[in-house]
């Protein structure tokens, strides 16, 4: 016994009508007769009392058609379900995450997601104490925004879009975009920066900011954390420079002022997941990098 016998048999219980049921699930009325005794053959039961006048289930019937009606609906959302699964509009993806994209690209894709896989959930993690590659190799996540490509074989980057960092002052601070002559008209300041410590294409980018300004800044206090910079530099404590998507988020009294050096973002992911989930937010992220650096392109003019 099959499925598709299954489905014949409760079609036959709705329509108590051989011709009628035969019509309706597109087969002969013998090949439907031949069905259903081959069923009842099978469970050893009677499903139907029959004659030239009219068919009625009988009590064991009546149970297995209830019993059954419910087994196939369930059948049915499962398989339902499966597919979704197949085709990635099911199920979750786990993203980390730097502060700098939180305010612009970030909302845009979760956005862009809810929209297109309603059904997909997204938990989004911003690392602490462990690397993007840490949570992608120890499958904590499954893709990773960042602002250096993957060094790890087992990884693969995409470059998104580039932005220019910017250099962020309180909203009463003496250079503006109009007077802005260069960073070394501002050695003499108190900087709050990223650990210059770390060895990271981004942090890199920051080294090569100053030596082409011909200066070292004078690091009056260090965090990883962007919001906690800007928050910073709006109390008056220092000036900094971060990539310009934090404009996005920015308290209104600081001011970005955009530098000629840019920065890179990019997406990285396990080189051997073919997750149709990923598969599908890949795809989508990608368009959003596109609207979103055209975005960028004409903010910056």
């Amino acid at each position: 016994m099959d499925i598709q016998q299954i489905k014949y048999f409760l079609a036959l219980a709705q329509e108590l009508h051989f011709w009628n049921t035969a019509e309706k699930m597109f087969i002969t009325q013998s090949a439907l007769s031949r069905q259903i005794k081959s069923m009842e053959e099978e469970l050893g039961v009677q499903l139907f009392e029959r004659n030239k006048r009219s068919v009625k289930l009988t009590q064991a019937g009546i149970f297995l058609r209830d019993q059954w009606q419910t087994l196939l609906e369930e059948f049915t959302r499962t398989h339902r379900q499966a597919r979704k699964i197949h085709e990635g509009v099911f199920g979750s993806i786990t993203i980390g995450y730097p502060g700098s994209v939180a305010y612009g690209f970030l909302p845009d894709v979760v956005s862009r997601v809810s929209q297109k896989f309603p059904e997909l959930k997204v938990e989004l993690v911003e690392p602490i104490d462990l690397s993007f590659e840490e949570l992608l190799l120890s499958f904590q996540i499954d893709l990773a925004f960042r602002r250096d490509p993957a060094e790890n074989p087992a990884l693969q980057s995409l470059c998104l879009y580039s932005e220019p960092f910017a250099l962020i002052v309180p909203q009463n601070h003496w250079v503006t975009q109009e007077n802005f002559q260069g960073l070394q008209n501002l050695r003499d300041e108190r900087f709050i920066l990223s650990g210059l410590h770390q060895k990271t294409h981004y942090v890199g980018s920051l080294h090569q900011i100053f030596k082409e300004n011909g200066f070292t800044p004078n690091v009056h206090i260090e965090s990883d954390f962007g919001a906690m910079i800007m928050g910073l530099v709006a109390r008056g404590l220092g000036i900094s420079i971060m990539p310009s998507s934090y404009g996005y988020g920015a308290p209104a009294n600081v001011r970005l002022i955009y530098l000629p050096q840019k920065v890179s973002l990019y997406m990285v992911w396990r080189k051997d997941d073919h997750s149709p989930v990923l598969k599908n937010v890949l795809d989508l992220v990608q368009e959003v990098a596109q609207n979103f650096d055209t975005k960028s392109e004409k903010r910056d003019l």
